[in-house]
């Protein structure tokens, strides 16, 4: 099933069972019996120091100038849940998970903790197998844009928390947020959100849930405010 990674990426494993371990999810490790250092948490947990490494050293050497609150406050955004579930999904890689039947009906596969643990079990296992240049390699093309495109225009995907901050510079009451409006069937709703600061309508968005309303309605806010964001 990693074939569909390698692919994608360009890269091909040495020592296919760490592929197999970094994309073995722990409720298929308990369904088949498996010995449970055998799943992907271990791995999960160097990639995560790996991960956090190379983004520190790029960071540092890309913004010389950017004090070090700024630069772990940056550093925090690009390597969260969020944003590792995306790059995760980029590179597809919970079809490549082998996960337990009951996980996959609860949805599982494309649930954002697994997809960014899977992210960081990859990441270990890749450096484990070719070293740091290797695993260097694979996380610069992924994070590159978002490094260079700077603090200001990168959220991670929580746009709320962006926003947030960013009113909060000038207004500290912040951000509050209502549902104006739901319809559709009760299995298909689609809600609509406005974010509001000091009194006023400051973004308007809609989504599947409330609160992928909210992220809607935070990011255009943001796009408003000038923010480069990516739709």
């Amino acid at each position: 099933m990693f074939k569909e990674f390698e692919k994608k990426l360009g890269f091909k494993f040495k020592n296919t069972d760490l592929a197999e371990q970094a994309f073995t999810h722990s409720s298929y490790a308990h369904e088949k019996k498996m010995d449970p250092l055998k799943c992907n948490e271990r791995l999960e947990f160097l990639g995560d120091a790996v991960l956090e490494l190379i983004i520190s050293e790029k960071l540092y050497l890309y913004y010389p100038n950017l004090p070090e609150g700024e630069l772990t406050k940056f550093r925090a955004t690009l390597v969260c849940e969020g944003s590792l579930a995306r790059k995760a999904l980029e590179m597809d890689l919970g079809k490549c998970l082998y996960i337990g039947k009951g996980e996959e009906m609860s949805g599982g596969r494309g649930r954002e903790s697994t997809l960014a643990d899977t992210f960081e079990a990859v990441l270990g296992a890749v450096f484990l197998d070719q070293g740091i240049e290797a695993a260097q390699k694979m996380v610069l093309e992924l994070f590159d844009d978002d490094i260079v495109r700077g603090p200001k225009n990168f959220t991670g995907g929580d746009y709320k928390t962006a926003l947030q901050e960013e009113v909060q510079k000038t207004d500290k009451d912040g951000v509050s947020y209502d549902i104006v409006s739901e319809s559709g069937p009760a299995h298909d709703k689609t809600f609509v959100a406005i974010a509001i600061a000091s009194a006023n309508e400051i973004g308007r968005g809609s989504g599947k849930s409330k609160k992928e309303a909210e992220q809607d309605a935070a990011f255009k806010a943001l796009k408003s405010m000038g923010f480069d964001l990516e739709d």
